[in-house]
């Protein structure tokens, strides 16, 4: 019970009756106790399911830090889903938090109700792979927009693909971030580790700043396309998208479902003259814990696929929200509420 409720349903004090008649006395007690009889009443209402019925259900999105793009697509999911929710009868709330790391471990703890993370890190979150303590029951709910990454340097830099990183300093992301994730398996496949560079550590706007005063021989950006970063370098350094080596980048996508070819248009960014054939890294997905309602994850799939353009009005990724994409396979089960709707609107591939 919250604080003020309790304050609400306290007992009455003893000073306030000592000059009172009785028939006041009387009713105030009656009032007192109609509070609180209301009070409780709405406590009991606070939890429950949300499959339509008259009681709420509280519903927590975790994101990421703000300023990047988990952040304002977790709110904009958490907005639709306030927004268009008929009969569900839930309350959705989009949580800051560190990112797909935490995420996941929170979802696990029953400490959130869904939350966005990067495919990759899921991938192996659920194998209880590279670093991470358990397997970690997650499941997918829907693949979002895909995090298309690339290593950026500057013209004077001298670096020219990425078997030339060794001995030279390149930043790999914010500390905790969990690129690793990715970024070891793309380093592996072009035959390096992080042992043959002196990786460093900043995040995208950081990162733009050290390739651009020469503390870094290059960097690893990367987002939803356009990405403000890599605007911004372009925007005001001579810069050189570092290519993929092919017989790499198809290891990459053989070995791993969470990478795909991508590729940014010419004229993406300033004096990009070319096509750059890049990776999706690890797309963005909303997933969340083997053990979530299945009727609450199906009315949530339901809502947001149905209300996709509402999404894209609050953010561009919202366009991810679409029969090709959203069933995408990244490497993690889909919750079978998810399933349930995707099979009723005929876009769950068959024989999955």
């Amino acid at each position: 019970m919250l604080a003020s409720q309790r304050a609400v349903i306290g007992r009455p004090s003893a000073a306030g009756f000592a000059d009172r008649k009785p028939s006041t006395i009387k009713g105030m007690l009656g009032r007192w106790f109609a509070v609180a009889a209301c009070t409780l009443a709405l406590v009991a209402c606070g939890g429950g399911d949300s499959s339509g019925g008259g009681e709420r259900r509280f519903v927590n999105i975790g994101s990421a830090p703000p300023g990047g793009a988990f952040f304002v697509i977790g709110s904009a999911l958490g907005e639709v889903l306030n927004e268009h929710q008929a009969d569900a009868n839930w309350s959705v709330t989009a949580e800051a938090t560190q990112g797909s790391m935490e995420n996941i471990r929170r979802l696990n703890a029953g400490e959130l109700d869904l939350a966005l993370s990067n495919a990759a890190i899921t991938y192996f979150a659920v194998r209880g792979e590279g670093g991470w303590d358990q397997a970690y029951e997650m499941r997918s709910v829907m693949t979002l927009a895909p995090n298309v990454g690339l290593f950026l340097t500057t013209e004077g830099s001298g670096v020219r693909a990425i078997s030339d990183f060794r001995d030279q300093r390149i930043v790999v992301g914010p500390p905790g971030a969990g690129m690793e994730y990715f970024l070891r398996p793309i380093l592996e496949a072009h035959g390096l580790t992080y042992g043959d560079f002196t990786p460093l550590n900043g995040n995208q706007d950081a990162s733009v700043g050290m390739i651009g005063d020469g503390s870094a021989a290059a960097a690893f950006l990367g987002g939803a396309v356009p990405t403000a970063s890599i605007t911004q370098a372009s925007s005001s350094l001579d810069v050189f998208f570092i290519p993929f080596a092919d017989e790499a980048k198809q290891s990459l996508v053989d070995d791993y479902p969470f990478f795909n070819p991508a590729t940014i248009p010419a004229g993406t960014y300033r004096n990009q003259e070319e096509d750059f054939n890049g990776l999706n890294v690890g797309a963005m997905h909303l997933i969340t814990s083997a053990a979530a309602d299945e009727e609450l994850v199906y009315q949530i799939t339901k809502t947001l696929y149905e209300n996709r353009e509402a999404v894209v009005e609050k953010h561009a990724a919202g366009r991810a929200i679409n029969p090709t994409n959203v069933v995408r396979d990244t490497g993690t089960e889909f919750h079978p509420g998810a399933v349930r709707y995707y099979q009723e609107i005929g876009i769950w591939p068959e024989g999955e």
